[in-house]
């Protein structure tokens, strides 16, 4: 391990890390607020609207299988920029399009370099700080995702209906300048470099490892989990403020209730990280996932304004929540000659969820099914992995990450 790595803080590699989880969530989060401008500029229907999330979906498909592969042949921090830099650019070039199919293209190039960053930025923390604080650590990490999504509801609140939707995907492209920083100031992982001596696999005998008898258990647990997490999330979240807007709500007051839901998401990661450390990865997974299934059931059947804000802080404490816990738990699944690509693995299969949960919300409102029926298959989603986790899934509290 050489004397830079040895150097950096905890506090500081949060912190590296955690700028870039920022920007990554500010993209997904403005594309929710998007989807209701566009629809108004460009006269969209509930199908096409559907498209464009899921499109970005599919794009984080393609991108969290091959960057995680990626990831363990030529290392966490060179993926992690690469990654940045293709859905930093890919945002701000969409800001100058006036046609759907282009811009769906660029949405599905953003979506790769989304899907990918994640998994492997999990990944690359996971393996620089000690056992004992490693999911406190991991989870920290994704509150990040809360202040992304913070920043996005503020700027669809104080800038698209001033200056409109494309000044807001500039702002998005802002974090390409960050990736210089990257590139002088964050290390790559010493657990890679070592793994790297020892042994050199090829791609597909990781690929194999990840399915092996050894970790096949574990495998199919995450699968599944990411699976109901990521179908439920993006299928709710994208379409809040539409949601709103179809509950009777004006363009500005569904923006301001987002917002307030939004920081409901702080405190979720930060309770889930004490947590984590002190009671286990289970636990949290278990208890706020059956906290986001609550929920998301009485925001779908919600009749009152106070019903519904509620109902929605509450989804956003539980969900994020349950997020944290997921990133932190996935990595300690694989020892670290497979870590990068099982992670991506199981985050490419989960983001197939993602590409069907909007596209199930666009169908089922064109059909004109109610907001209740569609958040009861949510619920039901996340109630299977909370299943799956609890009988198969085996708890990784302080385990000392597999070399």
């Amino acid at each position: 391990m050489n004397q830079k790595t040895k150097a950096i803080s905890d506090k500081k590699i949060i912190g590296i890390a955690g700028l870039a989880w920022m920007f990554d969530a500010m993209d997904v989060g403005l594309l929710s607020f998007l989807l209701v401008a566009l629809q108004k500029d460009w006269n969209l229907t509930t199908e096409e609207m559907s498209w464009i999330g899921s499109i970005n979906s599919i794009g984080m498909v393609v991108g969290a299988f091959i960057f995680g592969v990626m990831a363990d042949k030529i290392g966490r921090k060179s993926v992690f920029i690469i990654t940045l830099l293709l859905f930093s650019i890919g945002s701000g070039i969409s800001a100058f399009v006036s046609s759907l199919a282009i811009f769906l293209l660029l949405r599905f190039l953003i979506g790769m370099g989304l899907g990918g960053e994640l998994p492997v930025a999990s990944t690359l923390v996971s393996e620089m700080v000690s056992s004992e604080k490693r999911g406190r650590v991991v989870v920290l990490l994704e509150s990040f995702w809360a202040a992304g999504w913070i920043l996005s509801a503020l700027i669809a609140y104080f800038i698209i209906p001033e200056w409109g939707w494309r000044t807001a995907l500039l702002l998005s492209a802002l974090p390409a300048f960050y990736t210089l920083y990257l590139r002088f100031h964050l290390p790559d992982s010493p657990k890679y470099h070592q793994a790297k001596q020892v042994q050199k696999p090829s791609i597909l005998d990781n690929m194999k490892g990840v399915w092996s008898a050894e970790h096949k258990r574990q495998t199919f647990v995450l699968w599944i989990l990411w699976f109901s997490v990521v179908f439920s999330y993006y299928g709710m979240f994208l379409w809040l403020p539409s949601v709103m807007v179809m509950k009777g709500f004006s363009l500005i007051r569904s923006f301001e209730y987002v917002l307030i839901m939004t920081l409901a998401q702080l405190p979720g990661y930060f309770t889930a990280a004490y947590f984590i450390e002190k009671i286990g990865r289970k636990f949290v997974l278990v208890v706020y996932l059956i906290g986001t299934a609550a929920s998301a059931y009485v925001f779908g059947n919600s009749d009152s304004t106070t019903l519904l804000l509620t109902s929605g802080i509450f989804l956003s404490f539980f969900n994020l929540g349950a997020w944290g816990a997921l990133y932190a738990y996935t990595p300690e699944q694989y020892p670290t000659s497979i870590r990068g690509t099982g992670s991506g693995m199981a985050s490419a299969f989960g983001r197939i969820g993602g590409v069907l949960g909007p596209l199930v919300v666009g169908y089922l409102v064109a059909d004109d099914i109610p907001i209740s029926v569609i958040f009861t298959i949510f619920t039901v989603s996340i109630l299977i992995g909370v299943v799956v986790v609890q009988i198969w899934g085996k708890e990784t509290k302080q385990t000392v990450l597999q070399d």
